[in-house]
């Protein structure tokens, strides 16, 4: 049992190594690409900085759904662990730069981002307690709403992104093919070591023993935030606030998106129906979150330093508020846990 722990611990460290490193890649090769393509730094950050650092939540997801017997509360627990967290990583990056100073590097179109990862957090949550049981073609009618609904989302904001926010100080020093390649490359690595960040958490998690929601939100969501924590703050030290802001929101939305991927492979039932109490108030302190994150960026011209600084720590204070109730309510729930899982109550309607 020892043994296990320590091999556990041993991959665990060093895969988040692997994902630290990748991650503040990602940040520089993505300032790069945005200058490169012209699609500035809101778009590339909000899409390919946002998928490159959720691979982990990704591969997680569908290695969960996949387990005998399949595991979709930690799967739900990842996802919107991760947007409590993502927020959280915005509050304490921005106070550690500055606070005001650095949200004035945040364009106000930033908005449009943070709406949509808003309204797809709050409308999983909404299909998770309806609890829709309608499929098409053996995916939940709720999963193809979401996707839907991401993609809309991120074509209006390609439509309105700012054309000026490609503020590269001096002239790139690759080309737009080695761009590519280096960040596909980086993302590759994320990806990998994601998948043994994620084994070797479910292994430590086995071994001693915590409900599947407070695991999920708690200790996967960590380590399947660590590429956007290390993008962050490389984000942040490049002067590239915008960057960094649009691939943590992005992510979030991203993250919501994942539900669908996850459910073409789960076939219990449909994912987002199995929400347990944690998983709503970590998403609805997520959802908080953001909007609070929206405040700043839509009127940070017009606070003082310390106002920002002060919605910044709220930012943090209720992420450690949703933690410790999500924490509370894992121990009432451990008990059930450790026996069977239930089955889904009632059966799909199938279309298709």
């Amino acid at each position: 049992m020892d043994g296990d722990l320590a091999v556990a611990l041993i991959a665990f460290v060093g895969s988040a190594c692997v994902v630290v490193f990748c991650g503040a890649k990602l940040a520089v090769y993505g300032d790069v690409l945005a200058t490169l393509t012209g699609w500035g730094r809101l778009f590339v950050g909000s899409l390919l900085m946002a998928f490159a650092t959720s691979l982990p939540e990704l591969s997680a997801n569908v290695s969960a759904v996949r387990l005998d017997p399949p595991n979709p509360e930690l799967a739900l627990g990842d996802i919107l662990g991760s947007n409590m967290l993502n927020i959280f990583i915005l509050a304490a990056v921005a106070l550690g730069f500055g606070a005001k100073r650095f949200m004035e590097r945040v364009a106000p179109e930033q908005g449009y981002l943070i709406v949509a990862a808003s309204v797809m957090t709050g409308l999983a949550l909404l299909l998770g307690g309806l609890g829709i049981s309608v499929s098409l073609w053996e995916v939940g009618l709720s999963s193809v709403v979401l996707i839907v609904v991401f993609i809309i989302g991120m074509w209006l904001v390609y439509k309105t992104r700012p054309q000026d926010d490609n503020e590269y100080e001096s002239e790139p020093l690759m080309g737009l093919g080695r761009a590519w390649v280096l960040f596909g490359l980086v993302a590759a690595g994320v990806l990998v070591s994601g998948f043994f960040l994620a084994w070797s958490a479910d292994q430590i998690t086995e071994i001693t023993g915590i409900a599947s929601s407070t695991l999920g939100i708690l200790l996967v969501a960590l380590v399947t935030s660590m590429p956007e924590i290390s993008s962050t703050i490389a984000a942040a030290r490049m002067g590239a606030a915008d960057l960094g802001v649009a691939g943590l929101y992005g992510s979030c939305a991203f993250n919501i998106s994942i539900l669908f991927y996850s459910d073409i492979f789960f076939r219990d039932g449909i994912v987002v129906n199995h929400m347990q109490s944690g998983h709503f108030v970590a998403g609805g302190v997520a959802v908080g979150m953001m909007l609070l994150g929206l405040v700043l960026v839509l009127a940070h011209r017009r606070l003082r330093q310390v106002v920002a600084a002060g919605v910044l720590g709220l930012m943090a204070g209720a992420y450690v508020a949703g933690a410790v109730i999500v924490a509370t309510l894992g121990a009432s729930e451990h008990q059930s846990e450790s026996g069977e899982r239930p089955e889904l109550s009632g059966s799909s309607t199938h279309l298709g």
